[in-house]
């Protein structure tokens, strides 16, 4: 018998330590040396439009024709996470983005049992081999895509790398990440996934095609779901029950596709979300009575209209409707009427009222000239053909009479209306001359966007703002272009009855200010104006410009626009905001000669823009006397207000310091008790005349 004597163990040559060293060191070097590498490439995204309470309006293609919308990984649910680490990489949370036991293994059932292949990656392999599309089926692939799995763990937090996976892995065709695909198959956003639907979403991307929801086999998906829920944690037993049944997957075909013309004017979106200022309940109001108006006049030849609702004290855009039917090709549905130029007809007119009212040229009861009158080589006429001679200005406006607003619209001072809409913002490529005073009554095209600017304008207090698309907290221009009496004392004229002929039920009582407009030739038919808190604008008309007789912004515009404002009245309750504005403001209502009606007092003319030469003459107070407020009896002294009228007016108007004090007989005072200081006392009477005095009233 030989005895084996035991052989001594043999050391590792040294060469072969200083090589494993120098590997180890190498490498190391290598990977803290490492630039940071892009977490998601050039991988483009979707962007999701919400309505102002987070209801999908669209979801649109990246650029690579995929639906992959990004997802915080604090907005996807806790379950939907642990389900997704359970089906993928359990142990994401301990490796160094490379688990050498699941490589072992993997190459063990793939190479030497050839029982099935296994990859053996990771979240963080599988990151990689999708964002940079790499071909791990052979040695060298896996090898760079265990590099830069270790490079990515290297620069990044297991958190963003994990968010990153969710957002890029395929969940079925063209749909990526976990979000879209929890938006499209669910209809819910991520965070609200419980985990049944988590558990449907995680088996997919380890086989998209065979695990798809929409695969006409769903054995493979239903399989995998109950295989994934065996493997979780021992807490998740209680939803065995659930894990199985029958869950109702929507597609992309269901994706909703609401208000098109206004997601498609939003200006050169970013991807992510989008949280728009539109109403979907004010936007489905509006396509509903716009649709059915259109189908009770289609046999006039009405096949297209536009709108538009605003909220002006946030200038938010609530409701837009571009045209009739989007997609309707026979009258050119996607095209955006809100955008479109078109001639405003007599919506306009009310801007050259205001600017009248500003420059002090009329108040809302100046008696205007409708004779026939001719303007350099301009011979305007009348809608109607007639001519009615002297009438109010209000009348005017409301009546939409072409002489008295072009006669206005010579008259007024810099600025004028085009200079006016320039400054608006409207474009007008055409200088002042080429449109000259046609300009009044439409002869500038602009757009419907523009025309509710300007209207939203008047609602503001002469405040121009602009319109909002988004619920951002970005900064508000402001750029006052008129004065708050002009703007609101406008609106006041615009203030009328409802025709009775109109066939309306359950009118509410709320106060409508509104203007229709005609094109010339009758080619566009408009109605703008302000109901409640908001501007409302309504457009019909061709696309293509046919001109129909039956296009009269009275007949074709106005019914659809008081419909639309009823139905608002009716659907939330809306106060008027116009009287209780002019409330505040330097306006008052007042007799003028046998009419009552508002004018600004220190600007507006009682009787109109030319008076006589003759004035009233001040009695008291006089020129050159200093008065004494003294308040020791316990009241302030007063001053008598008296004058002597020249036309036999009946009625004195004092003001003092542009303020109405009150009125007075010409034979009987007035009498004021002022504050110390300097002041302008003014008398003014019913014919406009008027007299001022300087007074000095010093404290005792």
């Amino acid at each position: 018998m030989r005895l084996r004597l035991p052989t001594r163990h043999r050391r590792t040559p040294p060469i072969l330590l200083l090589v494993s060293l120098a590997a180890c060191t190498v490498t190391g070097t290598a990977l803290v040396t490492s630039p940071k590498p892009p977490l998601y490439g050039a991988t483009p995204f979707s962007t999701a439009f919400h309505d102002r309470e987070g209801n999908l309006l669209r979801l649109s293609l990246a650029h690579d024709d995929k639906y992959r919308l990004f997802t915080p990984l604090e907005d996807m649910s806790a379950d939907l996470i642990t389900a997704t680490l359970a089906q993928e990489d359990r142990h994401f949370y301990a490796h160094p983005g490379v688990n050498p036991f699941s490589l072992v293994r993997a190459a063990f059932e793939t190479y030497a049992a050839r029982s099935r292949p296994m990859g053996g990656s990771t979240v963080t392999m599988q990151l990689v081999r999708m964002r940079d599309a790499l071909d791990t089926r052979g040695i060298a692939g896996k090898i760079v895509q265990i590099w830069r799995a270790l490079v990515l763990e290297r620069h990044y937090g297991k958190d963003e790398i994990l968010e990153a996976y969710l957002n890029l892995a395929p969940y079925g065709g063209n749909i990526h990440g976990a979000g879209t695909a929890s938006l499209i198959y669910f209809h819910r956003e991520a965070a609200d996934l419980a985990m049944p639907q988590s558990l449907a979403l995680a088996v997919i991307p380890q086989n998209p095609v065979r695990r798809n929801p929409h695969g006409d086999d769903k054995s493979a998906w239903n399989d995998a779901r109950a295989r994934l829920f065996a493997r979780l944690p021992e807490r998740y037993r209680q939803f065995a029950d659930l894990s199985t049944l029958p869950l109702p997957v929507y597609g992309r075909e269901d994706l909703p596709f609401l208000a098109p013309h206004f997601v498609d004017g939003l200006k050169e979106p970013s991807p992510g979300r989008i949280r728009t200022t539109l109403d979907g309940d004010l936007q489905s109001l509006l396509e509903e009575r716009v649709s059915a108006w259109l189908a009770r006049e289609r046999s006039l030849g009405l096949t297209n209209a536009a709108a538009m609702l605003v909220h002006f004290p946030s200038m938010e855009v609530r409701a837009l409707l571009g045209s009739g039917d989007f997609f309707d090709p026979s009258i050119n549905g996607q095209v955006d009427g809100t955008l479109a130029r078109r001639s405003p007809g007599s919506t306009l007119k009310p801007f050259i009222y205001a600017l009248a009212l500003e420059q002090g040229l009329i108040h809302p009861q100046t008696l205007l000239s409708d004779d026939p009158a001719a303007f350099a080589e301009y011979k305007p006429g009348n809608f109607d053909r007639r001519f009615i001679g002297q009438i109010p200005a209000t009348e005017a406006l409301r009546l939409s009479r072409n002489i008295p607003a072009i006669a206005l619209a010579a008259e007024i001072d810099e600025p004028d209306l085009y200079a006016f809409l320039q400054q608006a913002g409207a474009d007008l490529p055409k200088n002042a001359s080429h449109y000259g005073l046609s300009i009044a009554v439409g002869g500038a095209e602009v757009d419907m966007r523009t025309i509710v600017k300007l209207y939203a304008l008047l609602a503001n207090g002469g405040v121009l703002r602009e319109l909002r698309t988004a619920t951002d907290r970005k900064a508000d221009t402001l750029r006052p272009m008129l004065s708050p009496e002009a703007a609101i004392l406008t609106l006041l004229m615009l203030e009328q009855e409802r025709p009775d002929t109109l066939p309306f039920t359950n009118r509410p009582s709320l106060p409508v200010y509104w203007k229709t407009g005609t094109s010339s030739g009758f080619r566009d038919a408009w109605t703008v104006g302000v109901i409640g808190p908001y501007v409302l604008a309504v457009w019909t008309g061709h696309f293509d410009g046919r001109p129909s007789p039956a296009l009269v912004g009275s007949e074709a515009a106005m019914p659809l626009f008081l419909e639309i404002a009823d139905a608002l009245a009716r659907r939330e309750r809306l106060e008027d905001a116009i009287h209780p504005a002019a409330d505040k403001l330097n306006i008052a209502r007042v007799a003028l000669g046998h009419r009552e009606g508002w004018f600004i007092p220190g600007k507006s003319p009682i009787s109109g823009p030319r008076s006589g030469s003759e004035t009233p003459e001040i009695l008291s107070p006089r020129a050159g006397i200093a008065y004494v407020a003294s308040e020791k009896s316990g009241e302030p002294s007063r001053i008598p207000l008296e004058a002597k009228t020249a036309s036999g007016s009946d009625i004195v108007y004092w003001f003092a310091d542009n303020r109405l004090i009150g009125t007075s007989a010409p034979d009987r005072p007035l009498f004021w008790a002022p504050s110390p200081g300097r002041h302008t006392v003014r008398a003014v009477e019913t014919t406009g005349r008027s007299a001022a005095q300087e007074i000095k009233v010093v404290s005792d």
